[in-house]
């Protein structure tokens, strides 16, 4: 890996890391600072380049990445001791309130409804929760939660069926939300948390590394935490499935996140690409980033990130292509001929399905790409097949005729 979860590309165009900032920045909420750690620079590169506020408005995204200090001279050790040793920060500014947010996970939410609630429930901690059936709750931090919304009890990825029907929400619980499925459900913690700023700084004064864990459970019976429900779509891209079937969704006609609001758009680098240019294709349900070029293709279900290049007579189905971060010179791409490498993207008659080809990777012609019917594993040229899906990472070269 070369990049860092927050850092990856989505649906085409922009990072993951763009939806949190972009749900802030629709929210009126301006001072945001970013916690990273490992495989950062191209996650580092893109906040500098993007997110530059108005210098009167006070506005800013502060990176803070790990660092040596007098009390510590190692990595984060988890959310919490993240948040923890940037306390100092923080405090320069002044405020009453923390909102705490992951960086990758797909949603849109107005961060003022979860604070409104916050202040009216006089509450301590309020963590943002979504209804989960409980077939699909494997994974997640689940809480029990009284009628006003009052959380009584938390727990963390349970896998225990009598404690997981114990979570359950109550009939009156489940009449006051907007669907009703005949299967019950659980509200899960979707990782967002809103804190008081002493109540921060108190949950904090100890060695406790993870707030799902450790740091919310010991506040329970102590603090005042509240739930703040939240009925919209919201995904975790936490696997390199999740992050397939999130992508590939967003290609259908109605895609269950909507990056055509005018009312809270998704922000990113303003790249200055020209248009994609399509030439003699079948397309269907295809989305296409900026400074493509597709010539005689057959795609299905596909997300082309931008400068995606595809030669004649290849055909995608069900297949996420981030893309390049460069264009190559007409010398460069002679040059490379020469010496028998592809052109940056896919080459000509090339077939390939359910994969990911990750950014500036070279496949060259008559290449054949499926997961099918193959386990878990690396293959030939630094090929991966991880959760049933084929992955191509950021800058392989796969030879003409390769078949996999």
């Amino acid at each position: 890996m070369e990049r860092c979860k927050p850092a990856v590309p989505l649906a085409g165009k922009y990072r993951l890391v763009d939806i949190p900032i972009s749900n802030c920045i629709n929210s009126g909420i301006n001072r945001i600072f970013l916690l990273t750690q490992f495989n950062t620079a191209s996650l580092h590169r893109h906040i500098q380049g993007t997110y530059n506020f108005d210098a009167f408005g006070g506005g800013f995204v502060d990176i803070l990445s790990a660092e040596q200090t007098e009390k510590s001279a190692d990595w984060y050790q988890g959310t919490a001791d993240a948040v923890r040793r940037n306390l100092v920060h923080f405090r320069t500014f002044k405020h009453d309130l923390v909102l705490i947010l992951s960086g990758d996970q797909l949603y849109r939410m107005d961060f003022n409804k979860i604070l409104e609630d916050h202040v009216a429930n006089g509450a301590d901690v309020t963590i943002a929760a979504i209804p989960f059936p409980v077939s699909k709750i494997e994974g997640l931090g689940l809480m029990k939660v009284s009628d006003n919304l009052e959380i009584n009890g938390f727990v963390e990825k349970p896998k225990d069926p009598a404690v997981i029907q114990g979570l359950t929400l109550t009939p009156s619980l489940e009449a006051r939300l907007k669907t009703h499925p005949e299967e019950k459900r659980c509200l899960a913690s979707m990782g967002i948390y809103v804190f008081n700023r002493q109540v921060l700084a108190e949950a904090l004064d100890n060695s406790m590394t993870d707030f799902g864990k450790e740091v919310i459970p010991s506040l329970l019976g102590k603090k005042r935490l509240f739930a703040h429900i939240f009925e919209g779509y919201w995904e975790d891209i936490g696997t390199v499935r999740a992050f397939f079937e999130a992508n590939l969704h967003l290609a259908h006609p109605l895609p269950p996140f909507n990056f055509y609001d005018p009312a809270a758009p998704i922000y990113t680098s303003a790249r200055f690409l020209p248009a994609s240019k399509i030439n003699k294709c079948q397309i269907d349900h295809v989305v296409i980033g900026d400074g493509s070029i597709v010539t005689d293709s057959s795609l299905h279900r596909c997300v082309l990130g931008i400068r995606s290049f595809l030669g004649e007579g290849t055909h995608l189905e069900d297949v996420i292509v981030m893309g390049a971060d460069y264009y190559e010179s007409d010398d460069e791409m002679a040059a490379n001929a020469a010496k028998g490498i592809p052109h940056l993207g896919v080459g000509r008659n090339c077939n390939i399905r359910k994969s990911i080809i990750d950014k500036n990777a070279r496949i060259g012609d008559g290449v054949v790409l499926s997961p099918e019917g193959k386990a878990d594993g690396t293959y030939a040229h630094g090929i991966i097949i991880r959760d049933g899906v084929l992955v191509v990472p950021k800058g392989v070269l796969v030879p003409s005729g390769t078949l996999i």
